[in-house]
């Protein structure tokens, strides 16, 4: 039953993560389309990176303490790419780099966003294994 819950909460903050990578695509789009002005979106996508990179490191080092090695060593090459952006300070959007950046800064967030409910399947998945074999 412990299992259950252990699913539920990642099944949660995956889709804590799935909604801050989703809110950083739409102000992305809402620049790209000129419907609001570059400070206001990079001010806007800058609050949420940081908490964004939390959850996920949170959502990890769950899957550490509960057991579940193999989603993981799924979520380690996400968390290490957050990590890196960290280190690099290229983690927050820069307001006068934005238009030259912005195309790789929306096809980052989608391969995040792709990556993000390919786990959430695979969460779901277990889930469900584990509430069928009990």
């Amino acid at each position: 039953m412990g299992d259950i819950f252990a699913w539920l909460i990642s099944f949660f903050l995956l889709i804590a993560l799935l909604v801050l990578v989703t809110y950083q695509l739409m102000c992305l789009a809402d620049l790209e389309f000129d419907y609001i002005n570059p400070y206001e979106s990079s001010s806007r996508i800058n609050k949420v990176v940081l908490p964004e990179f939390i959850t996920h490191g949170v959502l990890c080092c769950f899957y550490l303490v509960t057991g579940h090695w193999i989603m993981c060593l799924f979520a380690a090459p996400y968390l290490y790419f957050n990590v890196r952006l960290y280190r690099q300070g290229k983690h927050l959007i820069d307001v006068t780099e934005i238009f030259n950046l912005l195309s790789w800064e929306k096809k980052q967030r989608l391969v995040k966003l792709f990556y993000l409910i390919f786990t959430l399947f695979f969460s779901v998945f277990w889930m469900i294994y584990t509430s069928v074999d009990d």
